[in-house]
């Protein structure tokens, strides 16, 4: 049965070339994931913050370097695209991991994929998400032509609410009872950017 659109993003558009560097243009640089991140990546995951608003915890540094060969593999399965976010100047932040951006459950066919981050606890309060999914959500719909773009978050996590509208991310409304952590059931802000916003 044929389809009555064209996909939006044909098969290949990402995996045809190699993940790409991309700079914030203030001192970050988004990059594919190293196996040297894993020590790193630990250390983030023993954080009790990360524990209130992530679903996942981290045993050991092993599999974290598991968690790391299955990110650097998501690109070539156009599904799931991950970004280590580090500084890229010459300062004390060189080369230091200070967060992630990744871009989940891609539709390339749909044009559609749900942005997600988190941040180091050195890195809170410094802007480094935002800058960092503002520069990865400009990559996406202004370079690849993905046409819609959505983020969600526990509508108690109000930090990331403001990471999302520093993005430029409307917020469309709130799924109820949508999420478990740790604490139980969470309603979730749903916000959105498309093409032209």
């Amino acid at each position: 049965m044929p389809y009555t659109a064209d996909p939006v993003l044909p098969a290949g558009t990402l995996s045809d070339a190699p993940q790409p560097v991309l700079h914030t243009g203030d001192g970050l640089l988004l990059r594919p994931w190293r196996a040297e991140d894993a020590p790193a990546v630990y250390a983030v995951f023993q954080d009790p913050v990360m524990h209130q608003w992530h679903i996942r915890s981290a045993d050991s540094e092993e599999e974290v370097a598991g968690w790391i060969e299955a990110w650097r593999q998501g690109w070539a399965g156009e599904r799931d695209l991950q970004w280590a976010v580090v500084g890229s100047d010459s300062g004390s932040d060189s080369g230091v991991l200070l967060g992630r951006v990744a871009l989940r459950n891609v539709r390339l066919g749909d044009g559609v994929a749900e942005v997600a981050y988190w941040t180091t606890k050195a890195a809170r309060g410094r802007g480094v998400a935002p800058r960092a999914t503002t520069a990865l959500t400009r990559w996406a719909l202004d370079e690849i032509g993905f046409h819609r773009l959505e983020l969600s978050h526990a509508t108690a996590n109000e930090a990331s609410c403001r990471v999302a509208t520093k993005a430029g991310f409307t917020l469309e409304g709130t799924r109820r009872s949508a999420a478990l952590h740790q604490d139980g059931w969470h309603d979730m802000h749903l916000h959105a950017r498309v093409q032209g916003d």
